[in-house]
């Protein structure tokens, strides 16, 4: 699932992607357009008639986690020779239009998220009638089968809670607070939801504004001092638990910090005991294994999971102990 949070107000970000070979540099493949396809005629070198396929997301614009996804995306793309578009909209509408938008631009295939399933749904039923196949990836878990998904790539976020509970049993924590960025995001309320099913110990839910870090960190450093037997800070995000640092250091409290999702900076707060440990969803994978699906599903009737199952891509735990075998490919942008 995504970690972004929305932006103030409606926001909207198209980024199209030409990709020419299977060998293009995926760190090179980076184009902007004001709309879906673009100017490319659809064809390779050869003249043969390339597959178009739209992402959809509601990332918000330059966040790490969605261009990792992203990135994902493009070396699929650059592999399989598809022509693809990246868009995406932390607005729900938005997002839907984004969806509605593709369809008319007559692509192969849309890879979408459902974070706010419901909001999404007329907008894939669009997609469904006009023939166009709908894989889903990184939110959505709970709804793609219902929405009529062909596929979906992601973590079971309500699985990868219950990992971090038992997690933090093993580490002996007491009383857990779990920071929820985003209120009515169905995957970050399962994640916490997860993991209050399995720890033994006290957790509550804290509800903050992810726009704004500043606020955030005081909020957060608000409760520790509130409550001093909060000794646990789960925080859904990677640059959330960032901010979780500076708020264990404002109040004076002794509580350690976990979190969901990675990047290279919480690589180096593991590695110097800033933050225990993270729980990885691959968002990398998610946005390759996203495009190559609908790759094969186009050339070779493929279908992940057989349509029945998800593939997950989480949860994997970077702790202190194999920090250094993800610290290459995190510096690298992939994981």
């Amino acid at each position: 699932m995504n970690t972004s949070p929305p932006p103030h107000g409606s926001s909207r970000s198209l980024h199209t992607t030409a990709l020419a070979s299977a060998v293009a540099v995926v760190g090179l493949l980076s184009a902007g357009c004001s709309g879906f396809g673009g100017s490319d005629s659809g064809a390779d070198d050869t003249g043969t008639s390339r597959i178009k396929v739209a992402m959809i997301t509601h990332g918000a614009e330059g966040d790490e986690f969605w261009e990792r996804v992203r990135r994902g995306a493009e070396a699929a793309a650059a592999k399989d020779n598809i022509e693809l578009t990246y868009a995406s909209d932390a607005d729900p509408a938005g997002q839907a239009g984004l969806v509605r938008d593709a369809v008319g631009d007559r692509v192969d295939g849309i890879a979408v998220t459902l974070a706010r399933p419901d909001a999404m749904k007329a907008a894939v039923t669009k997609a469904k009638a006009a023939g166009i196949p709908v894989v889903g990836l990184n939110s959505g878990i709970t709804a793609w089968q219902s929405h009529g998904l062909l596929e979906y790539f992601g973590q079971d976020e309500s699985v990868a809670g219950r990992a971090l509970g038992d997690k933090l049993d093993d580490l002996k924590a007491r009383h857990a607070l779990c920071v929820v960025h985003e209120r009515g995001n169905v995957a970050l309320e399962a994640r916490c939801a997860g993991m209050r099913k399995t720890f033994g110990g006290q957790t509550e839910n804290l509800y903050v504004d992810g726009t704004n870090m500043d606020t955030l960190t005081s909020v957060v450093a608000d409760k520790l001092r509130q409550d001093p037997g909060i000794d646990e800070v789960v925080l859904n995000g990677a640059q959330f638990a960032l901010a979780a640092v500076d708020s264990v250091k404002e109040s004076g409290s002794k509580a350690k910090i976990a979190t969901f999702d990675l990047n290279k900076d919480i690589v180096k707060a593991v590695q110097d005991g800033k933050v225990q440990f993270a729980v990885d969803q691959q968002p990398y994978l998610q946005g390759y294994l996203a495009v190559d699906a609908i790759w094969l599903h186009k050339s070779n009737g493929n279908i992940s999971g057989g349509g029945e199952a998800p593939v997950l891509t989480g949860p994997a735990f970077v702790t202190k102990q194999n920090v250094e075998k993800i610290a290459k490919f995190a510096e690298n942008g992939t994981r």
